[in-house]
């Protein structure tokens, strides 16, 4: 054979080989494509709108369970009585549900029933609650309001925050209620325990603690503070109750948390209630930061504060 021949036949078979290197490689890439979803003319991920809603369902799911939680509460006859007290105008409650469809038969129980069983707080009920616990803890006389940072001169009195101004179902001024009422006594003990743990509760509409409630979520959550320590909760249970009823007033904070929590390789069950509510993710400041390193939920939900 010639050389020329034989320079050819060489070049000849390179292209070959060439050739089915290329096809080889484009092969691949279609079965790479095909088994992951992923494009080879680009690097943009295309997110299925299916596969996103079905994951933000999964962590409503997780986060506010839609059947609702029993808290570990009775509430027994505190709807009544703070009716009687006039810390609850009744009259005042029911115009202002009118506009809201009504009180279910659930919530009249609540409001007006003397032999209630463990509270529960669900999708459809956690603004009720909301204001129910609102009332007790504006109502119930506690030290936490007597000598706290609600009641420190330098804010002008207790009587200008949200909490207590914005309280308009009373029968009377709102301030004639403010710690007035003996709905939940408490023992030294129980209550050196409402103190410890309302130091530890935050909420992401403001960057006070529970301990010092100066909105309604923040006054509320005192009530169940207390209602909880006096049936003899546990810190703990005290913590875990904490974050599922703040979950249910904020779902979209809550499931921003546990997505962020993901991406950091922790699921939603493992985590420490109490870190969880503290200041690095519970208060304004610190979930304004968990937020900014996760996509926006798109859940609409939780009350405002105020009635």
């Amino acid at each position: 054979m010639s050389p020329v021949k034989s320079m050819k036949k060489t070049k000849l078979k390179q292209t070959e080989i060439l050739l089915l290197a290329l096809i080889a490689v484009i092969a691949l890439l279609y079965a790479f494509e095909t088994f992951t979803g992923k494009g080879i003319q680009s690097k943009i991920t295309v997110k299925s709108d299916k596969a996103e809603k079905i994951s933000e369902e999964n962590y409503e799911k997780e986060i506010i369970p839609k059947d609702g939680v029993i808290l570990p509460v009775k509430w027994g006859d505190l709807g009544a009585r703070m009716i009687s007290s006039g810390v609850i105008d009744k009259s005042k409650l029911e115009e202002l549900y009118v506009g809201r469809g009504g009180l279910s038969n659930e919530e009249k129980k609540l409001l007006e029933g003397i032999d209630n069983g463990n509270l529960k707080i669900t999708r459809e009920n956690s603004g009720f609650v909301l204001n129910l616990l609102w009332a007790l803890g504006l109502g119930n006389k506690n030290e936490i309001l007597e000598n706290g940072p609600m009641s420190d001169k330098k804010y002008g009195g207790a009587g200008n925050f949200a909490s207590t101004g914005g309280w308009t179902l009373a029968r009377g001024d709102a301030m004639s209620h403010y710690s007035k009422h003996r709905f939940i006594v408490l023992t030294p003990e129980q209550q050196t325990l409402v103190e410890k743990v309302s130091k530890g509760i935050y909420r992401p509409c403001c960057g006070n603690s529970t301990y010092f409630p100066d909105c309604n979520h923040g006054m509320a959550m005192l009530g169940l503070l207390e209602l909880m320590a006096s049936q003899g909760v546990s810190e703990d249970e005290m913590y875990k109750s904490a974050l599922v009823v703040n979950s249910y007033w904020f779902p979209d904070t809550y499931i921003t948390i546990a997505k962020f929590l993901k991406s950091q390789g922790k699921n939603w069950e493992s985590v420490d209630p109490k870190e969880i509510l503290g200041f690095d993710y519970s208060s304004g400041a610190g979930f304004q930061k968990v937020k900014s390193k996760v996509e926006n939920t798109g859940f609409k939900g939780g009350g405002s504060c105020g009635v």
